[in-house]
This record gives C-alpha cells, sequence and structure tokens, in this order.
C-alpha cells in the first residue's frame, strides 16, 4: 500500500510538474511571420556583448554583506579594480568610504512582445490587370532605424538599461538592443502571389521586447573595522519601470491583399 502511494503521488507531481512546463511562455519560439535578416540585412547592426562580468574573490566577498542584492556590472567593476587590505592587527580601527547613490538591481515582473513594434516598409503590386497574378517580395525601400527606451525619466539612465536589458535576454533568449537598423535594399526572398484583380501589400515591422519590472536604487558604502570589510547601503527605494527594445535583425512580415 505504501508502495502504491508513494507512486501515485509520483505520478501526480510529475503531471503537475508537465502542465505548468507546457503552460510556461517560451518567448524564443518565433512566429512563423517573423523572418531573422542577420544576413540579408545591409546595414551590420554591432551585437551587444551579453558576457556576466564575474566578480573577484574579494569582491564576492563583499557582495554577501549587504542585505540588498547588488548586480549593477558597473559597480561590480568598480569593485573587481579596488584592493582593499584591512589589517586583523588594526584594533579599533574604523573607515567609511562612500561609493555613491547607484541602480542596484532589477527585478523583472513582465516581459512581452510586441511583434509589430514599428512599420518600417510597405511593397505593392498591382495586379487588377494581370490574369495569371504577380510575385510580391520584400524589399526594404529606405534605411530605417528604430529605437527603444526607458518608459519614465530614471538616475543612471544607461546602467538601468543594461540592467534590464541582461534580464530581458535571459528570459527572451533574442538578440534585443535599444536601437537597430534595417539597412536601405534589404531583400527577403519569401515571395508571396497576388492573385489577379487584387492589390497586395506587403508589411515590414520590426518586432520589440517589453520589459515591467522595479529597479532598487541606494547609497552604497564601504565600511571597514577593525580587521574586517563590507559593504553596507543605505536609503534604498525601489521604482516602478519599464522599456521598450527592438530586436536586432529579425523583420515581422504581414501581407494584404484587396
Amino acid at each position: 500500500m505504501k508502495s502504491v502511494l508513494s507512486l501515485y503521488c509520483f505520478i501526480l507531481i510529475f503531471a503537475v510538474s508537465s502542465v505548468a512546463a507546457a503552460k510556461a511562455p517560451s518567448l524564443d519560439k518565433l512566429p512563423g511571420s517573423v523572418v531573422n535578416i542577420s544576413k540579408e540585412n545591409t546595414y551590420p547592426n554591432p551585437s551587444n556583448d551579453t558576457s556576466e562580468l564575474v566578480p573577484s574573490a574579494q569582491t564576492k566577498e563583499l557582495l554577501r554583506t549587504p542585505e540588498v542584492a547588488i548586480e549593477n556590472p558597473t559597480l561590480i567593476k568598480l569593485l573587481n579594480e579596488s584592493a582593499i587590505h584591512p589589517s586583523k592587527w588594526s584594533v579599533g580601527y574604523r573607515a567609511r568610504i562612500c561609493l555613491g547613490y547607484w541602480p542596484l538591481n532589477y527585478v523583472s515582473k513582465e516581459t512581452t512582445v510586441n511583434w509589430e513594434y514599428k512599420k518600417i516598409n510597405d511593397n505593392a503590386i498591382d495586379a487588377r490587370g494581370s490574369e495569371t497574378g504577380q510575385k510580391l517580395i520584400y524589399l526594404q525601400k529606405n534605411q530605417a532605424r528604430v529605437s527603444g527606451g526607458l518608459t519614465a525619466d530614471v538616475p543612471k539612465e544607461h546602467e538601468v538599461q543594461k540592467l534590464i536589458m541582461a534580464k530581458a535576454m535571459k528570459k527572451t533568449h533574442l538578440p534585443i538592443s535599444f536601437s537597430t537598423i534595417v539597412g536601405n535594399g534589404t531583400k527577403v526572398e519569401r515571395p508571396y502571389q497576388v492573385a489577379p484583380k487584387k492589390v497586395g501589400h506587403l508589411y515590414g515591422y520590426v518586432p520589440a521586447v517589453n520589459e515591467k519590472g522595479k529597479v532598487a536604487y541606494g547609497e552604497v558604502f564601504i565600511v571597514m573595522k577593525g580587521g574586517r570589510a563590507g559593504l553596507e547601503v543605505k536609503n534604498i527605494v525601489q521604482q516602478g519601470i519599464g522599456a521598450w527594445m527592438p530586436i536586432q535583425d529579425h523583420l515581422s512580415l504581414r501581407y494584404i491583399a484587396r
């Protein structure tokens, strides 16, 4: 009886886990209307460096001391480049060094994708005088720049952007940026047949990822007491923030015939 009950519990847990996995959003699966134009794009977009900054051994020890998580790569780099050598014989020694006011971390609440964020092109063919119809392909008429950005003004905007982008990249596995360009003459060899007596339009859109969450700020201090060194964060505040980040080298195509 005991073994049967255990088996039943295992099957139940497995079934619940499978349902949860099936319902989990998978943003890295592209819709059929979205094409990767990294090879076709006549403008070479620079790729973002997604490598994670590794804290040094000393920095790891410092990051364990405050009660709030510190993920800001600029601050971590500053700590990596700092040399702190407190002596265990420094009885009664105290020091407090202010590193300034920093965005500490970003917590993501919601991540979505707008596959038709910005329309950048319209190709059209008039087949109203044709008896057999005509073929329509995508050809970018003019160079198009699409920019995203934060939805609110915040201190140290560039560092907040890096925090948000790092979280969004991990969640979506998409090549996002705060600006992307589709070059003039970019062609997508995906033909659409325009039926006789119809006018066909092929629209091109740049998709974008939308992030919503909270960024935490605080005043960061290096505190040395005797032979120990640590970090202290004071006056912590949280601010709601959102961001739009275009997906580089991707187009969403929509064909309409009238």
